[in-house]
């Protein structure tokens, strides 16, 4: 998708509402991004990665806001592409799969440069979803 239809796509979601089905928080947790590369044999293993951060976290997804949008010759938005997120929360660091659902350059007269990625969750350990759920039901509450 060229990045004027993001823009037209982000900015129609402004217009007639944005139809997410979770309940999203804003929030800002520092986040490493790790490429997952498939080897040779189509096994998994962990490349290389870059420091990010949320914008926003629901049950089923994470908005990050990335200083890039490429790790050497890897889009971290790109088709099929599976990342590990290491998040921290104020309990602990937890491990989240996701794959990149949508991206777009951050205007230039934001207060941030760089891309924001929307993320859906794919994989959680059952131990870190409980600490996932716990943060976001505070945050929820407020």
């Amino acid at each position: 998708m060229s990045e004027l239809a993001r823009t037209i796509a982000s900015r129609l979601r402004h217009l007639i509402g944005d139809r997410r089905r979770a309940e999203r928080c804003k929030a800002n947790l520092q986040v490493e991004i790790t490429l997952l590369e498939e080897t040779h044999d189509h096994t998994l293993r962990r490349g290389q990665s870059t420091r990010a951060h949320t914008l926003d976290i629901s049950a089923t997804g994470l908005a990050l806001v990335v200083p890039v949008i490429r790790i050497g010759d890897h889009y971290l938005a790109g088709e099929n592409r599976r990342l590990v997120l290491d998040v921290s929360l104020p309990d602990g660091p937890i491990e989240i799969e996701v794959a990149p659902v949508r991206y777009e350059r951050l205007d230039e007269d934001a207060s941030e440069i760089g891309y924001l990625i929307g993320v859906s969750i794919i994989a959680v350990s059952d131990q870190h979803r409980t600490q996932y759920d716990k943060f976001l039901s505070g945050l929820l509450q407020r």
